[in-house]
Formats: C-alpha cells, sequence, structure tokens
C-alpha cells in the first residue's frame, strides 16, 4: 500500500506508522530502511515508528507488568492449553492508537470531538475479505484500498516483485508462537544467532513470564513457544505440516511462500497467526 501510495495509483498517504515490538527478526528493520528510504521519503510520506517497549525484555524481567504471549501450555496431568495473548493489543495496537490521537491533536486522556478521525489503511487482500472489519474506535475508521481495486494476494506478490522487492520478509515477533515450522526452519536454518535468542528465550519462560513468577503465580503446568510442547531446540519442526501441504496445492501461494510459511505474520488489524482472533497493520497508513 505504501508503494501503491506513493506511485499515486492510491492517494497520498499522510503518514505510515510501524509498530515495533523490538523483537522483530533484522531482515524486517532492514527492509523498513529501505521502504523509508527508497519508497517513503521521495514520496514525502513520513514513516512514523511507535513503540511500547521491547516484548522480550519485558516477559524475562520480574519487575515489569507483562501483556501475556499465547504461550502452549503442558500442565502436569497431560492436558494442554495456552495463555492468553494480550501482546498485540499492548505493543501494537495501542502505540498505534495513541500515535494517531498525537497525529489528531487530542494525546490520551482528552476527548476526542465527534467527526474528527483518521482513515487508516489495512492491507487485507479479496482472499480475506472476510476479515475486513472496522477498527473499535470512532477516531480510526478502517479502510481495506486493496479490496477496493479488488487485488488478491497473487496480485500483491507479482507487484512487488515489479518493484524489486520479493524478498519482502513478514513482520512478525522472532519468537511468536504461531509461527509454523516453515518459520521455525526458516529462523534455524539462515540466522543461528536468532534461533539461539528464540531457543534460550523458549527455555526462560518455562514456568510462564517473569512478573507472575515473581509475585508467587507461576504456571502449574510449563510453557512453550512450539505448539509440540517439547522445547524448541528439540521441536519437531522439520515436520511438514497440514498447512503447508494444503498450501503445495494452493494456487495463492508460490513455491517461496510455502518455503517461508505463507500463514506466518503478525498485524494489529488483521492477524494471520490466530484465526479465531478478530480482524482488527504493524505497518499501517493514515490520511
Amino acid at each position: 500500500m505504501l508503494a501503491l501510495s506513493a506511485e499515486g495509483i492510491l492517494p497520498k498517504a499522510d503518514y505510515a506508522i510501524f509498530a515495533d515490538t523490538g523483537w522483530e527478526p533484522r531482515a524486517v528493520y532492514d527492509h523498513l530502511d529501505r521502504l523509508e528510504r527508497e519508497i517513503a521519503e521521495p514520496a514525502g510520506i513520513p514513516v512514523l515508528r511507535v513503540t511500547a517497549g521491547n516484548i522480550r525484555k519485558d516477559a524475562l524481567d520480574p519487575g515489569h507488568r507483562f501483556a501475556s504471549m499465547p504461550l502452549y501450555i503442558l500442565n502436569k496431568d497431560g492436558k494442554q492449553g495456552m495463555t492468553r495473548r494480550q501482546c498485540t493489543g499492548e505493543y501494537k495496537i495501542k502505540p498505534i492508537k495513541k500515535k494517531v490521537r498525537e497525529i489528531l491533536g487530542y494525546p490520551h486522556p482528552q476527548r476526542i470531538p465527534k467527526g474528527v478521525f483518521v482513515e487508516q489503511w489495512v492491507g487485507i487482500s479479496t482472499d480475506e475479505f472476510h476479515r475486513a472489519k472496522d477498527a473499535d474506535v470512532r477516531y480510526m475508521h478502517n479502510v481495506h484500498p486493496l479490496i477496493d481495486i479488488d487485488w488478491s494476494r497473487d496480485d500483491c506478490i507479482r507487484y512487488l516483485t515489479s518493484l524489486g522487492l520479493a524478498d519482502t520478509p513478514k513482520s512478525s515477533c522472532l519468537g511468536c508462537p504461531f509461527h509454523g515450522n516453515a518459520q521455525w526452519r526458516r529462523i534455524r536454518d539462515t540466522s543461528p544467532a536468532e534461533w539461539q535468542d528464540v531457543v534460550e528465550f523458549d527455555a526462560a519462560i518455562r514456568k510462564g513470564n517473569a512478573r507472575a513468577n515473581a509475585t508467587g503465580n507461576a504456571l502449574l503446568g510449563q510453557a512453550f513457544l512450539h505448539r509440540s510442547r517439547v522445547p524448541l531446540d528439540q521441536a519437531p519442526i522439520d515436520h511438514i505440516t497440514a498447512a503447508e501441504h494444503a498450501a503445495r496445492h494452493d494456487a495463492l501461494f508460490d513455491a517461496d511462500e510455502l518455503e517461508h510459511g505463507a500463514a506466518d505474520g503478525c498485524s494489529p488489524w488483521a492477524c494471520r497467526g490466530d484465526a479465531d482472533a478478530p480482524a482488527q497493520g504493524d505497518f499501517g497508513l493514515a490520511s
């Protein structure tokens, strides 16, 4: 959407907002720098980077209130569960809303007058039109330009390829529990330092987040990043999941998307990682 706006195919956006959890892959930060330098700045579109802190550090800090990640839980009796997902709201949606309020000139706790709002572009394509919903506050109106111009995921991939951006990485925390096996393999096989980082984090959160442990609210079971509920460096990430097999026969995904995990990625208004989550971008465009 940023490139389409910069080229004049879509109206010029006033701002682009990137919500940084502090724990994205290095490739995502490098890509954002490139977008800002080569696309946004020449078009006169400011890229605003907002953050609520570093999610990894916060999870391991016993003195910091932590919005929980959706960790996979194995209880002592063998029953399985998941911790509640609060991270998207705390580390993505909240800082975006805070910046939008500042743009409008009504920072919290000021009341925003009726009829004052931004239009926020959400990058949902026609393949996922059912996720196109409005924001939950009056001062943000969600707009879905890709649906308006009838673009599918294939159209987006072709367009990015034409711009030399076929290698666009997926934005998500390095240690997001919603990663599929393909994404875990990609981290392990292409970035040893980042793989070591997530393996160490996985071990560190076995009893839940540090704040809960410090206040005497330790988990009764154990927490894991991988859905198999075993330590990440022992998890069966080389197993090809049913979703990956299905993707082999889905015309929407090319070979590269399959290898890198088509369903991975996280954005606050259209999270692809949790099928049950309401359609709520870590990279939003406002006008």
